[in-house]
């Protein structure tokens, strides 16, 4: 992004941008193809990454549950706590934070390149929009697959949870995932699913933005990239407080 300018420009020439690229929804058929091309990207290409990261941030969760619950609440209550806790807040946050550093870093890599190597202006020549061709199938595959990682987070993380639990804390499967079934609320669900739409968006939106005003050649595309990845998880963490407070905070 062009730090040169006020902070109130940019968030206005953002809010404009992000409003041509929803205009282009009328064309979402036409780009059927291309949506499914960033799916796969964004969804089958982070499985790994995605394993990884909830399988031992259930593992911690469950330490921790132990740890800071003993002597306070039965150990047989540590799958509601560990179920609740992934579910609301960890699954989709940390994901949303992974994703930010691998497919908020891909697209202003991909994009800024486009850019300062005047593809963009090319498409526009070939009366090609890159609002409908480019941007837009990055937004609406991130509102796809977001929740859809989201939910592998959730079973990745409570699995690997309930293994510790087992082998550690010779909790049995019956009271972690029966006080868990028990004390669950759609609401857990669901909340950390529309998170996670909005990270998606954060993401792919901030990501769109900056590439597309990458300037100065491979520096530019690397200062874009990397301003992708802090103000996306910036975004992130606010947001998680805004969509919580909405959803849970009864205000």
């Amino acid at each position: 992004m062009n730090n040169k300018k006020d902070p109130i420009s940019l968030i206005g020439e953002f809010i404009l941008f992000n409003i041509s690229i929803f205009s282009q929804l009328v064309h979402i058929r036409k780009r059927y193809t291309e949506i499914v091309k960033q799916m796969k990207k964004f969804g089958n290409d982070s499985l790994i990454l995605i394993t990884i990261t909830s399988a031992f941030t259930g593992l911690v969760t469950s330490v921790q549950a132990t740890y800071q619950t003993s002597g306070y609440i039965p150990e047989k209550l540590i799958g509601v706590l560990v179920g609740k806790s992934t579910m609301i807040e960890l699954a989709p946050v940390l994901t949303g934070l992974v994703l930010a550093g691998k497919i908020g870093a891909s697209i202003a890599a991909e994009i800024g390149s486009m850019r300062v190597s005047e593809q963009l202006d090319a498409l526009k020549t070939l009366a090609i929009d890159p609002e409908s061709y480019v941007f837009m199938p990055k937004v609406i595959a991130s509102i796809i697959m977001f929740p859809i990682l989201t939910i592998y987070s959730n079973i990745i993380g409570i699995f690997s949870a309930f293994l510790l639990s087992i082998v550690k804390y010779n909790i049995n499967a019956y009271s972690f995932f029966v006080n868990m079934k028990e004390f669950f609320l759609p609401s857990d669900l669901w909340g950390g699913l529309v998170k996670s739409i909005f990270f998606g968006l954060v993401i792919t939106m901030v990501g769109c933005f900056a590439g597309n005003r990458a300037e100065g050649g491979a520096e530019g595309v690397g200062i874009v990239t990397t301003q992708t990845v802090v103000y996306s998880s910036i975004l992130i963490l606010i947001m998680d407080f805004i969509v919580a407070s909405l959803l849970f905070g009864n205000i």
